[in-house]
């Protein structure tokens, strides 16, 4: 049975776009309830659908997800409303440009007490660019402090729209709903009806279920995928059976077949989430399509660090928790390696700061594995004096000076949203981090959009929490990977006693070096307790030290039993002590306490 035409034209598939804690997934319940997906009495909790406690309590959306509503208009017309909640932070850019990819429209979400933030700009321009129909949508608008009618400008200067055009709503009182399920019917274009062309469907996101394999979540663009096709997928030339294919409300809903126009779900004995990859083609194995649809690309760790764990005998815990935190997180890379220093533990590839931040508390808090951190840094290219070029994601891999030509690091094209007052904050701000200052605009009388460029080194660790400290909160950021240039960067090690700390190695600009090393000898001078001998804390480049402390000798008081008496008997007992400390630091190791290791992430404090 094939699907009727008049069901793709009353299809609607659209997404919410908004920045952080803008009400986007309370807005999305609103939705659920009003087509009633779901009632009241049905929700167990607020935001219904982020499911993981961590993103209730950071008011963030990580992963993506898609719900099928049923919406009955006045005149008894049913439409299919496909909503697909996508994440709202920096970080997972490409996942929510693959989300636009699969719909017609997008609700962008503006709050009325805040206005217009940098994420906001950042999804709304994919979404252009994904040639969406975008429906303004001022939430919050119930608040005392709400400025419905400047948000409203900010948001015709933005993208040139009339004022009748923006809809006010406030998604916990529930009002305005009604209009805002009008305006989607009416505003949204219905998809293209292309079920005669060959299976093309775009896969906007996976999880991972333990009994059935991943679960492909796709868009059925072209063509129509029905159950028992055998299917594969471009990206990897895989071909896989579909033993079940269906929509999702809030639970999966199996179907016979899946046409164009529709989301839906697919699952196919997938034993590898990594393998159903977002962005990628499903077409049919025996009559496959041409080509694969546009914009896919693999998606590339930005943010690398070490993973420990406290205790070396959790060693193996540490690693199933990462296996099965990878089975539903793609883009979570890791490999083992060792440190001199911490021991056996794992190199992990992240997305962003965001991720790492999500992932380290994952693993403490569903996983009870206690972790330390290495310092997060970036991946660099050093192009040796042999033309060669070498990768380096770890401080420690970074190759002997002698053998380098020239070091090339990452850069990002960062935007900035402030009031006015701020702006000397951020220009201070980013002249400290090597930004590069490009121009302001305003958005409106007290509002700027601040443009700079970045090492992406730079703003890696404490960067957003200065911005917010130096703007009172008010100042939102939004960045994006623009290329590597070359730059002059050196490995600033720490040795003790002479012996280098491998896990306490940094990659920073020259300019920068001797200001690091003398910041954290002296954190570590506060850090490492007394030895029963002398401590030497010492900053190197290559073998050039450019700054040492010392940690004095725990001293025991030999001389407590001397009560008066000739000067040599005293000398005599002191240069025994002598001796034996000399003879302890031969064979002695500098005990160094976990906070060291911490200690670079909050060297300005």
């Amino acid at each position: 049975m094939s699907q009727p035409s008049s069901e793709v034209s009353h299809t609607r598939n659209f997404c919410i776009i908004a920045h952080i804690d803008h009400g986007k997934s309370t807005l999305a319940d609103r939705l659920l309830e009003v087509t009633h997906t779901l009632d009241r009495t049905q929700m167990s909790s607020a935001q219904v659908l982020d499911d993981m406690e961590l993103e209730k309590e950071r008011g963030i959306t990580i992963k993506s997800h898609a719900v099928q509503m049923k919406y009955q208009k006045a005149g008894g017309e049913e439409y299919i409303l496909n909503l697909i909640d996508t994440p709202g932070h920096v970080d997972f850019s490409y996942e929510v440009s693959r989300s636009l990819a699969a719909c017609e429209g997008a609700l962008l979400v503006v709050d009325a007490t805040q206005g217009v933030e940098a994420q906001t700009i950042a999804n709304l321009y994919l979404a252009i660019e994904a040639g969406l129909e975008i429906i303004p949508v001022i939430n919050k608008i119930d608040l005392p402090s709400s400025d419905v009618e400047g948000v409203a400008s900010q948001i015709i200067d933005l993208i040139g729209i009339d004022r009748e055009d923006i809809l006010q709503v406030s998604a916990k009182a529930g009002t305005g709903v009604d209009e805002l399920m009008a305006a989607i019917i009416m505003r949204i274009p219905a998809p293209e009806d292309n079920k005669h062309l060959p299976l093309r469907a775009l896969i906007f996101d996976s999880v991972f279920d333990p009994y059935r394999g991943a679960v492909v979540y796709l868009r059925i663009v072209d063509g129509v995928l029905r159950k028992g096709d055998r299917v594969k997928f471009f990206a990897n030339d895989k071909l896989y059976t579909a033993d079940e294919i269906g929509t999702m409300s809030l639970k999966r809903q199996p179907k016979e077949e899946l046409a164009s126009g529709n989301v839906g779900y697919l699952i196919c004995s997938i034993k590898d989430v990594k393998d159903a990859k977002v962005g990628d083609t499903v077409t049919l194995a025996d009559t496959p399509a041409a080509a694969p649809l546009s914009g896919y690309k693999d998606v590339k760790p930005m943010v690398y660090s070490g993973l420990y764990p406290v205790n070396s005998n959790e060693f193996e815990d540490l690693r199933e928790s990462l296996e099965k935190l990878s089975l539903n997180d793609a883009s979570l890379v890791y490999t083992p390696e060792t440190s001199v220093a911490l021991g056996f533990g794992f190199r992990c590839g992240f997305l962003g700061l965001l991720h790492m931040e999500i992932i380290q508390e994952r693993l403490e808090r569903e996983y009870n594995v206690n972790i330390i951190t290495t310092v997060p840094n970036v991946e660099y290219r050093v192009i040796m004096t042999n033309s060669d070029m070498a990768v380096v994601d770890n401080p420690s891999k970074m190759p002997e000076t002698s053998r380098i030509g020239h070091v090339e690091e990452p850069y990002v094209s960062m935007q900035i949203i402030t009031l006015s007052e701020y702006i000397g904050n951020i220009m201070k701000l980013g002249m400290e981090r090597r930004g590069e200052y490009r121009n302001t605009d305003y958005l409106d009388s007290t509002r700027v959009n601040m443009h700079f460029e970045f090492p992406l080194a730079e703003i890696v660790f404490d960067f957003h929490d200065k911005l917010k400290s130096i703007s009172k909160g008010y100042a939102s950021m939004d960045y994006e990977y623009t290329g590597y240039r070359e730059s002059d960067l050196v490995k600033l090690d720490v040795l003790l006693n002479g012996e280098p700390v491998d896990a306490l190695s940094i990659i920073v600009h020259r300019s920068k070096a001797y200001e690091w090393g003398r910041k954290l000898c002296q954190k570590l001078k506060g850090i490492i307790p007394k030895q029963m001998y002398e401590v030497a804390i010492q900053a190197a480049i290559g073998s050039r030290v450019i700054s040492r402390e010392t940690i004095s000798a725990m001293r025991k008081n030999v001389l407590a039993k001397c009560y008066g008496g000739d000067i040599s008997r005293k000398r005599k007992l002191l240069e025994k002590q002598k001796e034996g400390k000399k003879r302890m630091k031969q064979v002695g190791r500098v005990e160094v306490p976990q906070e060291a290791f911490l200690a670079i992430l909050n060297i300005d404090e």
